[in-house]
This record gives C-alpha cells, sequence and structure tokens, in this order.
C-alpha cells in the first residue's frame, strides 16, 4: 500500500512544502550562483528513470564553462571553484530535484539517477534498480556515498528495493540529514566531483578504452533520440 500509494503521497507534500518554505533560499542561492559562476544558474541533464524512460534532472551549476582553445570544457578540477566546493559540500546544488520530485520523475528516497552511458553497462541484476523511480537519497548514499565501491553502491540499492517500507524511508531521510550537515563522502578521495560508474569501470580495467568510447557514443544516440521526439 505504502509503495503503489503512500509514497508518492509523501513525495507530494513533502517536496511542495519544502519549495514553498525554501523559496528564499533558492532564490539567494540563484542569485549567488549568477554572480560567481554566471548563467544559467540551473544546470540540467537527461537521466534515466523508472522504467529506463527518461527525464530532465535540475541542479544548481557548481562549476564554471572554462574551455580550452578548442572549445572542450575544461576538466572538472579545472572548473571548480571555491564557492562551487562549498556548493557541492553542502548539497545545496541538489535542492532543484525538489522540482523533479513533484513532478514525479524521482522520489525523496530511491536509487540515485545515472548517467544514461553508465546504463548502458548495467548487468541484468542491477537493471532493475531502474525498476522503481529514482531518489534523491537512498540507502546508498546512508552507506557510503561516493566513498564506497560501485557494485556496492547498486548492491544497496538493490536491497532498498527488494522491502520499500515508509519506517526505512524515514530512516533514510534522517540519516541523509546528518550526512549533509556532516559534509561526508561528497566526492570520491582524490578526485574533485564523484567518480562516473563507466570512468571507474576503466579505471578498474572492467572495461577497455573501445567499450568506453562506445558507450559514450550509444549514450549520445539514446539521449539525441530523447531530445528530437520532446521537441
Amino acid at each position: 500500500m505504502y509503495q503503489k500509494y503512500g509514497k508518492r503521497l509523501l513525495d507530494i507534500i513533502a517536496s511542495a512544502l519544502a519549495l514553498v518554505v525554501l523559496s528564499p533560499l533558492l532564490l539567494w542561492l540563484a542569485w549567488k550562483i549568477k554572480k560567481n559562476l554566471g548563467s544559467p544558474v540551473i544546470f540540467s541533464q537527461i537521466r534515466p528513470g523508472k522504467g529506463n524512460k527518461f527525464f530532465r534532472l535540475y541542479k544548481f551549476r557548481s562549476m564554471t564553462d572554462a574551455k580550452d582553445k578548442n572549445g572542450n570544457l575544461l576538466p572538472d578540477e579545472a572548473r571548480m571553484t571555491d564557492f562551487g566546493r562549498k556548493l557541492r559540500a553542502s548539497s545545496l546544488d541538489e535542492l532543484p530535484e525538489l522540482w523533479n520530485i513533484l513532478k514525479g520523475d524521482m522520489s525523496i528516497v530511491g536509487p540515485r539517477p545515472q548517467l544514461v552511458r553508465d546504463m548502458v553497462f548495467f548487468t541484468e541484476e542491477e537493471m532493475h534498480r531502474q525498476d522503481v523511480t529514482p531518489g534523491l537519497t537512498g540507502l546508498a548514499q546512508i552507506s557510503g556515498r561516493n566513498n564506497i565501491d560501485w557494485k556496492k553502491r547498486f548492491a544497496y540499492d538493490l536491497k532498498y528495493i527488494e522491502n520499500i517500507n515508509l519506517k526505512e524511508d524515514l530512516r533514510i531521510i534522517w540519516r541523509t540529514i546528518f550526512k549533509v550537515g556532516n559534509q561526508e563522502n561528497i566526492a570520491t578521495d582524490g578526485m574533485e566531483t564523484s567518480e562516473d560508474y563507466g570512468d571507474w569501470l576503466l579505471r578498474q580495467q572492467l572495461i577497455g578504452d573501445i567499450e568506453y568510447r562506445e558507450s559514450k557514443k550509444e549514450a549520445n544516440e539514446l539521449i539525441d533520440n530523447y531530445e528530437e521526439k520532446s521537441s
């Protein structure tokens, strides 16, 4: 009953209330981001949701658009500013996802929505994490966030979807508040941001360069098809 009706009701009430209560903070953050990083203040990206249905995820931008002489974006560490680091460390950059929750693209609790090109590498078992609505936070996030092995993260996601209930969701939300307050495991150790699944697979030599490049190509084609149909 909770998974079918109560969870969505909780998402609507909580996200709507949060958007109203936090509206002054959201406006202030938008002003600060425009002042420090420029426009647009919102970063959006296509992500796979429940049933692999694509949606546009919204976040506050935390990096500049600095490019090299060939017009390519510089690495994350070159585009990250002190302001951007503080924004990510506080997790305030995630607040626009409340709109995704209100729309039904996301839930408060659930597996985090991965990149499209990461989904290309999912095993048949890991693909089951797409059986539920992705979340703002989840069991993996309170169990190590960005500093645990990717396979362990997916294992936590699969464990969560085995028994979705109100008590567990409230526990995860409560634990998330403390995790965010302590600013724990925001980025992967030794990196400016969290490491993508595909990059992790390549670094672990679980895939080769050709497979890695092909995944990017396949993901770009999927995204282009989605945007073409949406326009």
